[in-house]
């Protein structure tokens, strides 16, 4: 009977022990579905965009590109929270970024040097999205010929800004002397120049070529001179940014590129959304949307790498320059686009 009772209590134990290792089994089990199910919870949500201020002055050219990168969410799109800030000049963008209010720029490459060549911040090209002039010079329908402009009125947004720079440079085209045969006076960026031009109070000024429609139609004006036909290599759009910045954001900064490569390869296979960036501009003639459209795509760069000879030429034409002799070689950092282009993705995107 003893060994019986001994034999159930065996029994009763082994069940206990069973039933218990079947508990814990099943706690175990419930317990990696939880950490499967928060992980897969904790992967739904996005992680923090970065965060990065960038700088931009001037309306059209570089704008179109900008609203193409908004429309396409590019920047989000490689978790990045840019946040475009408008300048009134190219000069008081420089000062901002010296400031450390921005941290980069992408447009106005002449005025974004002056930093470096003042002994003020070491800065960089890393991008040159446009390697020409790409404004018109127009003026008062009086003024038929270049020498009919001594002695007169043109218009810049401020005094050091890209503005300045290349129309003085335009003018030496033209075989005038800035400094001597003409007038500048700062009125601001495009639109408060062409309020000027049309209203008679300057003579001339540089027109960005979406708003160039906009002066002739008043019937005030005329074009004297398409800067893009000069011959020569001048670095008027790309992206700046301090060396401090480029150092301690690497990965940041390629991604803001990279996003860049992508806005250009959309603005010059996608006519559709380039178009509609330039009718949000206020372009709404179709015939002159499209002229624009053709211009602006034969214009930016598909592989925009900082060029020597363009960044010397914007270089050169800074009247703080003559006294530094700067070489473009100082100014440019090649090694982010150069990443970009190693990488396979620029001939991705065009299937090459």
């Amino acid at each position: 009977m003893r060994r019986a009772c001994d034999s159930t209590q065996t029994v009763r134990w082994r069940v206990s022990i069973s039933i218990g290792k079947g508990g814990l089994m099943k706690r175990r089990f419930a317990l990696c579905w939880e950490i499967i199910a928060l992980a897969l919870l904790l992967s739904a949500v996005p992680a923090k965009a970065e965060p990065l201020i960038s700088g931009y002055s001037g309306t059209g050219v570089s704008g179109t590109l900008r609203r193409v990168m908004e429309k396409e969410r590019l920047w989000p799109k490689r978790g990045l929270d840019v946040k475009p800030v408008y300048f009134n000049s190219g000069s008081t963008m420089a000062q901002a970024m010296v400031a450390g209010d921005i941290v980069a720029s992408d447009s106005d490459v002449p005025a974004q040097l002056s930093p470096k060549l003042a002994g003020l911040m070491d800065v960089r090209v890393i991008a040159v999205t446009i390697n020409r002039l790409e404004h018109f010079l127009i003026v008062r329908n009086h003024i038929r010929t270049a020498d009919d402009l001594k002695g007169k009125r043109i218009a810049i947004s401020r005094f050091g800004s890209a503005s300045d720079v290349t129309t003085r440079l335009a003018v030496r085209f033209l075989k005038l002397n800035p400094d001597k045969d003409l007038t500048f006076l700062q009125s601001g960026n495009t639109p408060t120049r062409i309020s000027a031009l049309v209203a008679g109070h300057v003579d001339g000024a540089l027109v960005s070529p979406e708003q160039v429609y906009k002066v002739l139609a008043s019937k005030c004006c005329r074009v004297l001179a398409d800067l893009s036909e000069l011959p020569l290599d001048y670095a008027r759009f790309g992206i700046v940014a301090p060396l401090s910045v480029l150092r301690a954001q690497r990965e940041t900064m390629r991604k803001y590129l990279e996003s860049y490569v992508e806005g250009i390869y959309i603005l010059k296979t996608r006519p559709d959304v380039a178009l509609a960036a330039l009718k949000a501009e206020g372009v709404d003639d179709p015939q002159v949307a499209k002229d624009v459209y053709k211009r602006l795509a034969g214009s930016f760069r598909e592989y925009p790498a900082p060029d020597l000879k363009g960044v010397q030429a914007a270089l050169d034409s800074l009247a703080i320059a003559k006294e530094r002799a700067p070489q473009a070689k100082d100014y440019i950092d090649m090694s982010l686009i150069e990443e970009i282009k190693k990488s396979g993705y620029i001939d991705r995107l065009y299937g090459k």
